[in-house]
């Protein structure tokens, strides 16, 4: 973290968690107010930086305090140094019964509905003060959050985030055909390639999957989907219940919504892919004991609904 010619002793560790703070807020004011500081106290931390770092850090602009490459460079090995000393100033131990701890978890479409009713069920038996924030994963920018602290974990559909990520795959499912109990199609209990092509398509605009295997099966029997609409995946239940569309949804999903719905399902005429749902955590936070319990419980969580 020391530049060459400055010695990590002459380093504040104060200052080190202004840097941070900054980093995170990009704004002098706020960061101060996150710190209980005032602002001539974090310019005048800042100007202490920079003098021994010999470097601006950040420079003002009209979105805010902009890194320099060297605050970039910086921002992370900071961050998990202080992390580190944080963890190792923390009781050896979590006591989940005990813990008034927050944890910020996002989760995609497909987790909030199979996985977060399951998780909180176990954990506000086994740790009723511990506060938990779910946040919608669709338009996040999921690893920076994890980076900047903002984030604990998240549950969905992502592929590995590189060497500074850990990640644990929960659950696999295949697509399944949804359609109204009453629907035409529901007689039979398997649809032929030829009627699921000409029968009314329901497409999920804001899916975290692809579908194009369908079209692609179909395209080599010649026949091609008939998508009557697209629309966003919490519209898609009302939809189906009083049209003839049918919808492709992952299998657990289908079998959750049919649980309150008059729905049913049908299997793909044609073999369907494997998706896979994980969870992904900053790999600094590995061994940490409230981190690992919660990812013990996300495991347990999933198991229970027959995970992988």
């Amino acid at each position: 973290m020391a530049t060459p010619g400055v010695k990590l002793g002459a380093i504040d560790l104060n200052l080190l968690v202004v840097f941070d703070a900054v980093m995170h807020e990009r704004n002098v004011t706020r960061a101060g107010q996150r710190l209980g500081l005032s602002q001539p106290a974090m310019s005048h931390a800042l100007t202490r930086l920079r003098y021994m770092l010999k470097d601006d850090l950040f420079v003002r602009s009209p979105k805010g305090m902009l890194p320099t490459p060297r605050a970039e460079q910086l921002a992370v090995p900071v961050r998990s140094a202080l992390d580190a000393l944080q963890h190792s100033l923390e009781p050896p131990q979590f006591v989940p019964a005990q813990s008034t701890r927050s944890f910020r978890i996002a989760v995609d479409n497909y987790a909030a509905i199979v996985v977060v009713g399951p998780l909180v069920g176990r954990i506000t038996k086994i740790a009723p003060d511990v506060t938990l924030e779910f946040r919608p994963s669709g338009t996040l920018d999921i690893l920076d959050l994890l980076d900047r602290d903002e984030l604990d974990l998240a549950i969905g559909s992502f592929a590995a985030g590189g060497e500074r990520f850990s990640r644990a795959s929960l659950l696999q499912d295949d697509f399944v055909v949804v359609l109204r109990k009453d629907h035409p199609a529901a007689d039979s209990r398997e649809l032929s390639m030829e009627k699921f092509a000409a029968l009314p398509h329901l497409a999920i605009s804001s899916g975290s999957y692809p579908t194009d295997f369908i079209d692609q099966a179909l395209a080599r029997r010649r026949l091609t989907r008939r998508i009557q609409l697209q629309a966003p995946f919490l519209s898609a239940v009302r939809i189906l219940v009083v049209s003839d569309m049918v919808a492709i949804l992952r299998r657990r999903v289908a079998e959750e919504l049919i649980r309150y719905r008059p729905l049913v399902i049908r299997p793909l005429p044609l073999a369907s892919p494997m998706v896979e749902t994980a969870m992904i955590w900053p790999r600094r936070l590995d061994n940490q004991p409230a981190h690992g319990w919660l990812r013990e419980l996300v495991g347990a969580a999933t198991k229970g609904l027959g995970g992988s």
